[in-house]
Formats: C-alpha cells, structure tokens, sequence
C-alpha cells in the first residue's frame, strides 16, 4: 500500500491566550513557531548541545555548494565531497560521527535512507533556498529528533510563514562551470492562506575530471489556519544526474601532482564512458494538520510518502557471463565465457509514514507524548543493457526485494522545579522488523531480525541572569545497516549503543557570547570497518566491544565594534577503539592476517577541529568576511597507523556581500565568494585497505582532493 496517512500538524506550538485568540489571523499567528521548531527540537532551557542556523546564515553562504558546507562553520563538523568542489556527491562528519549515524529530518518528517541509513544530499537540490531555519544536536538529543538518533541530529525547517509577498530570483556563477539558478515566490498571508513555489538547477563540471552535476528540483508549499486550526501540504521533487567520482585517487597519481584524475569509465577501451553516471529522482509529499485544543494543549499530526527510483550505469570490462546469471554464446563449436557490459543497478523505493504529537504546556511544565510509524517498501534489481559478445537471455539479473518497518513512541517533561532550575526527562520505545530477501552477490542469504530498544534520556539546565549551564545523559541504540548483514550468516551484526553524557555552560550578553561542552560518548558494540571480508568476499563491518568519544567544544562570537564582529569555535576531542582486531588479505598463504591493538585512534575523527570567521563592515550596505577551517589529522582505519592517514588542513575563504535597498527593489544582494584562497591542496575524505603478496604487505591509500583556489559569484533580487 502506496499512501500517505493523511493527518495534520500544528504549524505553532505556541497556545495563545483567549485575548490572542480574539486578535486577527495574520497577527495571532505570527507568535506560532512552525512545528517542528516546538515539538521536534531541542527548546531554549533543554539540556542538549545545539547550534541553531537562521535564515540570514543560510542566504549568506548559498551560493549553490550542498548542505554539508553551509554546516561547515558549526562546532566539530568536517565535509567532503566527492567532485571536489562541494556540488554533488558531499558527506558530513560531525564528532566523527558520519551520516549513517547523523538524523535527519525535515519538518520532522525522517529523512535517512531506510537501509543505508545514510543522508544523500544530492538529492535535495537547492533544499538551502526554502530553509527557514537549521537545528543541530550534537549528541544523542531528544526522542523527537527522529526514531535512529544516534551522535547528532539535524532539523531542518521550510514551513516558516513569511507575511508579505516576494518574488526572487537568486543566480550564481562560478569556477569549474558552475551555475545555480533558482526563481521563488511567497504569496505571503492572505486570508488564511499562504503559498511559497521554487524551482531550481544546479550543474557544474567538478573539479575532478568529468565529475559533472546535473540537479533539478521543484519545491511548492500551501497552508491555511486560523486561530486554533493549520493545515499545510509540502511537495517537493529533486533530480539529480551526476557522473560518478566515488573511487578517489591514488596515493601514486596523487604524488606525482594529478590531482583530478578520475578511474570511473576506464574500463572501456579508448576514451572513458561517458555515461558511467548516477541517475535518481526523489519526490517527497507532506501534510501537515495542527489543532489547538484548549488553552494548554496542541495536538500535532504529519504524514508522508517519499517515492525514489533511480539507478547508476557502469561499463564493466572482461567479465563471465554467469557473473550476471547469462547463458554463454555458443557459436557452431566456439563459446564465448567473457564479455564486455554496461550495466544499470536500480533501487526503487517508497517510504512513507507518519509522527505525531500531544503537547501541554504551562507556565513552569511542558510535557509531550508522541511517536511515528514509517514503512519501507524498496526493490533492488540490475539490468544488462549491453554486451560487446552478445546477449542471448534475459537483461536482469537479480531482482530482490527489502521491508522495513519502524515504530516508535515517546514521552517527555521539562519543568521548572525552582527559580531558573529545568528538570528534564524523556523515554523512548522503538521497534523495528527488517526484512531483506537476499544480496545482489549473495542471493541466498536471507535476513528477517526484530529489535525492541528503549532509549532513555535526563538532565537539568540551570539559568540566572545571562548563564546557562546544563547536564544531560542519554542512551541510543541502533540496528545495522544493510551491507552490515552482508557479512554472512555465521558474522551477522549486532546493533549498537551509545551512554552520551553532556555538560555545558553558555554566557550570553550583549557583545559577547560564548559556551563551552564537554562530552563523552562510550559505544558497546560499535560497528567499524576492520579489514574483514564477508562470504562473498566483500569487506564488511564489524561489532567492535569498547569505544569512545570524549572532547571539549569551545564556542563563542563578539560583537567588538559597529563595524566589527567575531565568531569562532574549536574541538579538541580523544576518539579511541578498544582491543581491534584489523584482518589483513593473505594471497601468499590464503585467508586473512590477524593483527590486534589494545587502543587506537577511530577512523576519521580528528582529534581538533576549529573554525573562525572576521566579518567587517566598512559601510552599512557592505559586509566583508574571512572565513577559516582548520582539520587535525585523520586516520583513514583504526589502527592510528599514520601512512594511512589524512593530513591535517587549513583552509580560507573570502566572502564580499553588497545589499541595495530601494522602492521597487525590496533588496538586491551582491555576493562573492573567493574559496581556498591561498590554493591549499588538501584531501578531507579518503580510504585504504592492506594485503601480503610476494612476502611483503601493501597498503594502498586512496584520496578525494579538494579544488584550490576558486570562485563563486552570485546576484539575488528580491521584488
């Protein structure tokens, strides 16, 4: 069954006083928050780490680069991206922890892919330009962050009501190609109604040879509400065609300065393929209905559908045709066993469900029930297009089918105990069924496992004039993902648990802000690439017992003059795995090599990350800004062998910004933007793996460089 659960949401949480209830709809509303900002987030006076992202900095920095690197200036985020210049395929880290483990939502609605678990960004084009606010939780956070919250979260807002009527036309131009064009219009309140369309493309050639994107994506939102009464429905549809860049570099062509070489295609004889390409479109469809009971309660329902299909086209070179489940050509007494193929790997998925919550909220109390059912229906299937010797059967070769189902419930209080003193609690139940009828290189394996978790949460917050210090605990579970099952049926996964323990202090004043956190975050459990191959010769994860996370997160901004402000913020974390075990492949002697460390570094988590940013303002209509990250060394296993490692970074950007208010021009805004200006080669991602051969070990460590010095320049007009 292919249908949204047509329920509702309040678009504010806020409950207004009967004297509010008598004001007008266009006033009374604009003292609701939307939605999620109340029921999903993290609130003012909760015990969580948290950086909140306005509007105003998302406009600053969209100038067409993915989500990831508008989040580059938050505490221990570090980003990647497969092209090399922040378009198309990118990834996030935050505290290490990548985007399988990373929450997302949207209005509150999951995200997450239901079987990777991981967040592909590239198929939210230009979500930056509808983005009314961005929430990130470091940590476990709240229940309401999502079912899989797991190491941090993020909350993303698009249902914000803007009062008067726009149009805009954002465009941007930049190296390597690049364009980004993007129309909105917001019809503003009128009557009760309000509508925001856009319609947006992105392309750009990539830094990386042939590494282009292609985005295209649509986004309309309608609503109607009154006093106590919301409903709104989001629809939104995003196209992406990107030639594939995921195989990195090699240490060797990387020394000797090729620094945009690309593997993919060159397989086929002659000039690459030039349709070696990812291939996907994702539509998404929300409704939101939002009750005001009485003057204390809210009642708050969404539901969804996402719809993607999609696949990526490779041309595969000298391969056996019972590799792809084909008959060999049999020609008079001649059979042919190999052949050159293009092939499509599909997925073609419907995901769809819903979450709900009941909120009550006094002066000193504010407690909401809630939860979410969600269903994954996906299919796996490959199809032979091609082959240079012939096809003499059918052109797919597996078609296999996954289900998964996802419950949760939750219940959480915040009280005010004394004066400026917040007791915090929240419980949460989740259960999950899997179900996976086979692998593409494992057919027969069959996987159908049920989990129940409780995940429960506590802290306290305390605040007197312009302080605020917080302490919070936190236990998450989660299940494995799908190539983790992979593993065989005698190495199947167990699933993960992290004790999250957070302490905080935060000044607030007029000039200066700061805060500082400090964090601990001990796994059973946790699931780590060690070498190890599954039955199918694939390398896979594995269950490692101890692991931990521990760091302090300084953070602060100051306001020094009328034409001078400061932000910055610095990580200094120890991220250590306990007795690993590392499988080294053995081709003198078969099998694998087993070596073991007492302690070690994790994988891709820097022991200090920081950012910084200098923003002047000569004039009132001109800002100026310097812009800095810096990324400690990366270990890219979990041995803290440091010849398989990234090296530490420092990266700079330059960002000029003129804003021309007039009559018929609400404003004119002037960006550019000048990135790695001092031309850093710098690799933020990469990968390795080892093997004896002929007596002596290899290990082979492959890189994704980042674009030198390069530019983006952008003209918004808003009528």
């Amino acid at each position: 069954m292919k249908r949204i659960f047509m329920s509702a949401c309040l678009t504010g949480a806020a409950i207004c006083s009967l004297a509010q209830q008598k004001e007008s709809v266009r006033d009374s509303f604009y003292t609701l928050s939307p939605v999620e900002v109340r029921a999903i987030r993290a609130g003012e006076n909760a015990p969580f780490t948290k950086s909140n992202l306005s509007r105003k900095a998302i406009v600053a920095s969209n100038l067409g680069q993915d989500i990831p690197y508008l989040l580059n200036q938050t505490p221990s985020v570090v980003v990647n991206a497969d092209a090399g210049n922040g378009i198309g395929y990118t990834g996030i880290r935050i505290r290490g922890t990548d985007a399988t483990r990373i929450n997302m939502t949207i209005n509150g609605i999951p995200y997450n892919d239901a079987e990777s678990q991981g967040l592909f960004f590239v198929n939210l084009p230009d979500l930056s330009s509808s983005a009314g606010s961005i929430q990130i939780q470091r940590g476990v956070g709240t229940s309401s962050n999502g079912a899989g919250a797991f190491g941090a979260s993020m909350n993303f807002s698009t249902n914000e009501v803007v009062k008067e009527s726009a149009i805009e036309l954002n465009n941007s131009a930049g190296s390597f190609n690049t364009w980004k064009n993007t129309l909105k219009y917001n019809s503003g309140l009128v009557n009760g109604f309000t509508t925001d369309i856009r319609l947006s493309r992105i392309s750009s050639d990539g830094f990386i040879d042939r590494a282009s994107t292609n985005l295209k994506s649509f986004f309309i939102s309608t609503a109607w509400m009154n006093n106590k009464t919301s409903v709104r429905f989001n629809a939104f549809t995003g196209k992406e065609k990107t030639y594939q860049a995921w195989y990195g570099i090699a240490e060797a062509d990387l020394l000797a300065g090729n620094r945009t070489v690309n593997y993919a295609g060159t397989e086929k004889p002659g000039s690459p393929y030039t349709n070696e390409t990812d291939n996907y479109t994702q539509s998404h469809y929300q409704l939101f209905v939002n009750q005001v009971i009485s003057k204390r309660l809210s009642l708050h329902v969404a539901g969804f559908l996402t719809r993607g299909k999609g696949y990526y086209e490779q041309y595969k070179a000298d391969e056996d045709y019972s590799k792809y489940n084909l008959p060999y050509p049999v020609n008079g007494n001649d059979t042919t066993f190999t052949s050159d193929f293009i092939r499509q790997l599909w997925l073609d998925n419907y995901f769809y469900g819903s979450v709900f919550s009941l909120q009550y909220k006094s002066e000193k109390t504010q407690i909401t029930g809630g939860g979410g059912l969600t269903r994954y229906d996906g299919k796996h299937y490959g199809k032979i297009n091609w082959a240079s010797n012939g096809l003499t059967g059918l052109d797919t070769w597996y078609n296999l089918d996954a289900f998964k189902t996802d419950f949760n419930l939750y219940g959480k209080q915040q009280t005010e105990i004394g004066t400026g003193v917040y007791l915090f609690y929240d419980l949460q139940y989740r259960f999950v069924k899997y179900e996976i009828n086979g692998f593409r290189d494992n057919p027969g394996l069959l996987i159908n496992n049920d989990w129940h978790f409780f995940n429960p949460k506590a802290g306290i917050t305390l605040k007197k004039n312009n302080w605020k210090t917080y302490l919070s605990y936190g236990l998450a579970n989660k299940e494995p993902n799908r190539d983790d099952f992979e593993a065989g049926a005698a190495l199947q996964p167990r699933p993960e648990q992290l004790h999250d323990i957070e302490a905080g202090v935060e000044r607030t004043g007029k000039k200066y802000n700061w805060g500082v956190t400090l964090y601990y975050m001990r796994y059973k459990d946790q699931l780590v690439l060690t070498g190890r191959i599954n039955d199918v010769g694939a390398y896979t994860r594995s269950n490692i017992p101890k692991s931990y996370r521990a760091g302090i997160e300084l953070q602060g901004a100051a306001n020094l003059q009328s034409w001078l402000n400061l932000s910055g913020n610095l990580t200094i974390s120890r991220n250590k795995v306990l007795d690993m075990e590392e499988y080294i492949d053995d081709y003198d002697n078969g099998g694998q090599k087993l070596n073991r460390y007492p302690s070690a570094d994790i994988a891709y988590s820097p022991a200090i990350t920081g950012g910084a940013m200098i923003e002047l303002f000569p004039l009132k209509q001109i800002s100026f800004n310097l812009i800095s990250k810096y990324v400690g060394r990366q270990h890219l296993d979990n041995t803290s062998n440091i010849a398989r490692s990234l090296d530490p970074f420092f990266v700079q950007d330059l960002r000029l910004s003129y804003t021309i208010k007039a009559k018929k021009i609400k404003e004119l805004n002037i960006i550019g933007q000048l990135n790695n200006v001092f031309n850093n080669a710098y690799e933020p991602n990469g990968y390795t793996f080892s093997y004896i051969y002929g007596g002596q070990q290899t290990t082979e460590n492959y890189y994704f460089p980042m674009a030198g010095i390069n530019y983006m320049f952008g003209v918004n007009v808003r009528l």
